[in-house]
């Protein structure tokens, strides 16, 4: 039964695989299902010179998608694809992405691009094949424009969804309880390696303020460098001040050269109790993983799945505010494509760690994020 609240409706509970099965990739591109091979096996076939995890504005993120697409749909039907629904949230990642995914296919194709902007009126633009909008509920709009721009909604139509603040979590809408899953994660792992020594106020500070767009250059926009970072931090290696100030004068450009700064200081690492977890990070950083803080991203799955779920009583803005929730929207058009014979894949760029459960949490019943039952809530009528 829907409820309506001011703006929003509860639609029922539901997971992420009503929609999309199993045809899921994460951070490290490798299908979780496995029937379909991963870039552990592609990684040659698509011209890499060398394994590594490409970030999903490369041109090889792209190449990878088309040949999974291409071996789904060979999996169930006989047609080939020839046509592109791409439904995400950020012109950067999802928009280049999409564009990435068009030239390596040569397949027809629009994205839908959008956020909830309550404050402002309604409202859609079409930037060449970008169709920009400000609610979640233009989806079905944008659909129809499509289809009339000669996309078959048919099995030659593969559509791709990025699942974080878009399938999940939408933008504008239900974003921030994402953000202080993540949040939450990095305290739990942080907290718990300086034990006495943690202080709640200077890691909310340090946080926030090295989670700023203006320190990307620094920390790469990376998660578990900035956990990391505030790990160091809260152990006193260095202060939050002269932090900043050594990034803003450009005597520390890169984490890179961060960490090999804290490297050098592993006697004092010691004395803490933090070498172990140093030494773990440091080594995988060396190796290039992109996530190197195994810990922080394990604790993320947690307090990431903690947030799905039912919420008895609840009304859609307090599941809006408490519960990471699936849109409505995007589920709706999702499961009417897939009625009309369209392939239907999520991709998400947040890593596996945080994403699946760890084989002794499977046994124990956990499952990956996109099998969690959650509220469904979609913009009322």
């Amino acid at each position: 039964m829907t409820e309506a609240t001011p703006g929003y409706a509860l639609h029922g509970m539901t997971a992420l695989s009503e929609f999309l099965g199993d045809l899921v990739v994460y951070r490290n591109l490798e299908p979780p299902h496995g029937y379909l091979p991963g870039l552990t096996t592609l990684w040659k076939e698509i011209g890499m010179p060398e394994y590594r995890l490409p970030r999903k504005t490369e041109p090889e993120y792209a190449q990878l998608l088309a040949l999974l697409l291409e071996r789904a749909r060979a999996l169930e039907s006989d047609a080939r694809l020839k046509h592109l629904l791409f439904i995400g949230d950020t012109l950067h990642n999802d928009g280049t992405s999409f564009r990435n995914l068009k030239a390596a296919t040569g397949w027809d194709g629009y994205a839908f691009i959008a956020r909830d902007a309550h404050s402002e009126a309604p409202e859609h633009e079409l930037q060449g094949d970008w169709y920009l909008a400000n609610r979640w509920s233009a989806l079905p709009a944008f659909v129809e424009f499509a289809e009339k721009q000669g996309i078959a909604l048919g099995p030659e139509t593969a559509v791709v969804i990025d699942l974080d603040k878009t399938a999940i979590g939408a933008r504008g809408r239900n974003d921030k309880v994402i953000d202080q899953a993540r949040l939450d994660g990095v305290e739990q792992t942080v907290s718990g390696l300086l034990a006495s020594r943690f202080d709640p106020r200077a890691f909310v500070s340090a946080y926030n303020e090295l989670n700023q767009p203006q320190y990307h250059p620094f920390t790469s926009d990376n998660q578990d460098y900035v956990a990391y970072i505030c790990l160091i931090l809260g152990g006193g290696l260095y202060a939050l001040a002269g932090l900043v100030d050594a990034v803003r004068a450009n005597k520390i450009t890169s984490f890179h050269q961060f960490i090999a700064q804290v490297h050098e200081r592993r006697d004092e690492l010691a004395e803490l109790g933090l070498l172990p977890i140093h030494e773990e990070v440091w080594v995988r950083v060396q190796q290039g993983d992109p996530t190197p803080f195994k810990a922080f991203r394990y604790n993320e799955y947690l307090t990431t799945a903690a947030r799905f779920g039912d919420l008895p009583g609840g009304t859609a803005q307090q599941a809006l505010a408490q519960r990471i929730v699936i849109t409505q929207e995007v589920r709706q058009t999702a499961l009417e494509l897939r009625q009309a014979g369209a392939l239907i894949l999520g991709v998400s760029d947040k890593p596996d760690e945080a994403s699946l459960p760890r084989p002794e949490q499977a046994a124990a019943g956990y499952q990956p994020l996109h099998r969690l039952e959650t509220l469904a809530v979609g913009q009322a009528l």
